[in-house]
């Protein structure tokens, strides 16, 4: 393989593809001209694909940017050099409005909320407590930025358990299956809230603990890169069930609302951005074969905007071009379009930021993944994976 393109080469790239709005477009472009393998050999198949069916548009790159003002070269030159192309994360593109809600009444069987939330606390148990690193994103091979104590965020899950069918004559079934859960999650210290079927809030970990919900998950926003959000976020689950093969779960209008009135409580008391809100599947990975989506809940279908979030489906995964992570495509047949659209910005984000630093999608997948082993290593030495299961 040749050198790489020089800063200017690449700032054209850059720029031909930044002009791309829709991604799908712009990730055939970067596929079409630079490959699976960015070599930049003009003898190559690949080279003659770039240098001479892109030629004008390339040469319309490079008038334009000879055309900048002097001294934006230079900076455009330090961005190449300095590290990976930066996206916006969904509900963090400007001042945030948190939600203004207060709690109203405490006592030891429940709480209540200005926004009419009621949390019971009869199954609400103790675990270990809350203490883990964050990492400053694009730079987590330096080390963590910081510790915190508070979450940063919210995780939501299905229970995935036994669901007799919803309807009158079922009641009793419905409550007897219910408290079963209950007790079974209090006893593995899983979730810190279920919402039940009929809507009702129960909190199972405190929410000053971790939880064993997410394991070894990622995720990622603005300015910070979170990896084992057992301990980073809280997990808040949904009695229902994901259908096989199918990744698509149904909450009834009283666990939506629920939902909808916990998550306005959780992100008021702990400045949580609507950025920091997302599902199971799309935090969930595996380290074995690193691949996202180990756990296929809330894959698609998650009523984000019911509960009064924006749709983060359509963010690109960061366990993707952080860290490295592929996915299965059969990822893809069972979530649909609404997270397929995070996958695949994921995978157009990771090739953007390999073609910046001049190095193939493979060769820069493998240092990504170095930078991810490095993080669990660091965390394995500080006991920070309480509960060492795949996310």
């Amino acid at each position: 393989m040749r050198k790489p393109p020089n800063v200017l080469l690449r700032a054209a790239v850059g720029w031909q593809a930044g002009r791309i709005a829709d991604p799908i477009d712009r990730l055939r472009f970067l596929r079409h001209t630079l490959g699976d393998r960015c070599v930049w050999d003009p003898r190559s198949e690949v080279g003659r694909a770039f240098f001479h069916r892109r030629r004008a548009s390339m040469l319309v790159a490079l008038s334009a940017l000879l055309l900048l003002p002097a001294g934006t070269m230079t900076s455009a030159s330090r961005l190449w050099k300095r590290g990976p192309i930066v996206v916006a994360q969904a509900g963090n593109t400007g001042p945030e409005t948190l939600p203004n809600v207060w709690q109203v009444e405490s006592n030891a069987g429940f709480e209540t909320y200005s926004n009419g939330l009621r949390i019971e606390r009869r199954y609400e148990v103790a675990n270990e407590t809350r203490k883990y690193r964050i990492y400053r994103r694009g730079f987590e091979d330096a080390g963590p930025a910081g510790e915190r104590t508070d979450p940063s965020g919210i995780v939501f899950h299905t229970t995935e358990s036994n669901q007799p069918e919803f309807t009158e004559n079922k009641t009793k079934a419905i409550r007897r299956v219910g408290a079963t859960l209950l007790s079974y999650l209090q006893q593995e210290h899983a979730y810190h809230y279920m919402v039940d079927r009929f809507g009702n809030v129960w909190r199972v970990v405190r929410e000053s603990d971790s939880a064993n919900h997410s394991g070894y998950s990622v995720w990622a926003d603005n300015k910070f890169t979170y990896v084992n959000l057992n301990r980073a976020f809280l997990g808040v689950s949904v009695e229902t069930v994901t259908q096989p093969g199918e990744a698509k779960a149904q909450a009834t209008p009283a666990q939506i609302h629920a939902l909808r009135v916990l998550t306005e409580m959780l992100r008021a008391k702990y400045k949580i951005s609507a950025a920091d809100c997302a599902t199971h599947a799309q935090v969930s990975v595996n380290p074995d074969n690193m691949q996202v989506g180990y756990h296929y809940d809330w894959a698609s279908n998650f009523p984000y905007v019911a509960v009064g979030l924006p749709d983060n489906y359509s963010v690109p995964a960061p366990g993707l071009w952080i860290f490295g992570f592929t996915y299965d495509p059969a990822l893809v047949e069972v979530t649909g379009q609404a997270f397929w659209r995070g996958l695949l910005l994921g995978e157009d984000q990771l090739r953007q930021n390999a073609t910046a630093h001049g190095l193939s999608v493979a060769a820069y997948r493998k240092e990504l993944e170095k930078r991810y082993r490095q993080v669990l290593s660091e965390m394995k030495t500080k006991a920070e994976l309480s509960k060492e299961n795949k996310g």
